[in-house]
């Protein structure tokens, strides 16, 4: 069945990318209005923009949907992927500013919202997209793929040449809070060397080693270290999650990204949409609500309560 959640919450924070403070209030939607943010800060033109994929206007280093309008909101990657993971079906996200608190630089504070609201059950089937045939993108050394099976499942590989890193690769399923225990407080992650060029192209402006992990030529930099020593490919699984739920409904079938980003993943989308014989519709009727009451997350940063 179809979900939203059952009050409003407000977070707050800065951007990562913009520096703005914002705050950001998760509000129920009804049966089938999917998601979309709304800019409560702009009132001279239409602010609401649909969290699809045809809305998405950029994706350097993060993901930016717009609107015919020029209305924005950057960074909407790891709040979507927390309402994939919680099965939020219906929601509207409104923001006082251009780009989604990037909170920890994780999905966790976004899941631990949407459980402290609860999740409130519409009596409508939840609508998925399977993947019938193979759909394959590259770039370069760049790679990603859909291809049909049973159940969600995503893996993402990366490679770097830093010896914090190096070669990484990390899968899920999304099953029984797989993600919420797994991925969900992985953080982004950037170079320090790099830091210059990006806040010259506006980006990159609020973050710090509170909301990223940041790495020089030799190690990482954040004084209590990585919190999986896969973070890094865990984070692009989490990146995934959240921007092929811009499709518009959960998708069945397997993700295998290969050094793939925010361009990547938009690009799978576009051409998955464009080959109409590779998915269909499907209902699905499973409630989600047996698999997470029980679920309980007990360490230092992350307790999931049960869904109401």
């Amino acid at each position: 069945m179809q979900h939203t959640v059952s009050r409003p919450v407000t977070l707050h924070g800065i951007g990562l990318h913009s520096g703005a403070e914002t705050h950001m209030t998760l509000r129920p939607a009804e049966p089938h209005a999917g998601i979309s943010f709304v800019r409560v800060d702009v009132t001279d033109r239409p602010n609401v923009i649909p969290a699809r994929w045809d809305h998405v206007v950029d994706t350097r280093l993060c993901t930016v949907v717009g609107n015919a309008h020029g209305v924005t909101v950057g960074t909407v990657e790891h709040v979507m992927a927390a309402l994939r993971a919680c099965g939020v079906d219906n929601a509207v996200i409104e923001l006082d500013g251009p780009e989604v608190p990037i909170m920890d630089g994780s999905s966790e504070d976004f899941v631990n919202a949407i459980f402290d609201a609860g999740l409130k059950t519409q009596a409508v089937a939840r609508k998925a997209i399977k993947i019938l045939k193979e759909i394959v993108i590259e770039e370069g050394d760049k790679r990603v793929t859909l291809r049909p099976a049973i159940g969600s499942k995503f893996r993402a590989s990366i490679e770097f040449a830093h010896p914090s890193i190096g070669k990484q690769a990390y899968e899920i399923e999304m099953l029984n809070g797989s993600f919420i225990t797994d991925v969900a407080d992985c953080r982004t992650f950037g170079f320090l060397h790099e830091v210059a060029a990006l806040r010259a192209q506006g980006l990159a402006l609020g973050g710090s080693l509170d909301n990223a992990i940041v790495l020089d030529n030799n190690a990482v930099l954040n004084p209590d270290g990585l919190r999986y020593h896969d973070e890094f490919a865990r984070h692009k699984v989490l990146d995934a999650v959240g921007d092929l739920y811009l499709a518009g409904a959960p998708i069945i079938g397997q993700y295998d990204g290969h050094k793939a980003g925010h361009a990547m993943n938009n690009a799978i989308l576009k051409a998955m949409f464009a080959a109409p014989d590779c998915w269909t519709t499907m209902d699905l009727f499973i409630d989600i609500d047996a698999a997470l009451s029980d679920l309980a997350v007990t360490g230092e940063k992350t307790r999931v309560a049960a869904v109401a």
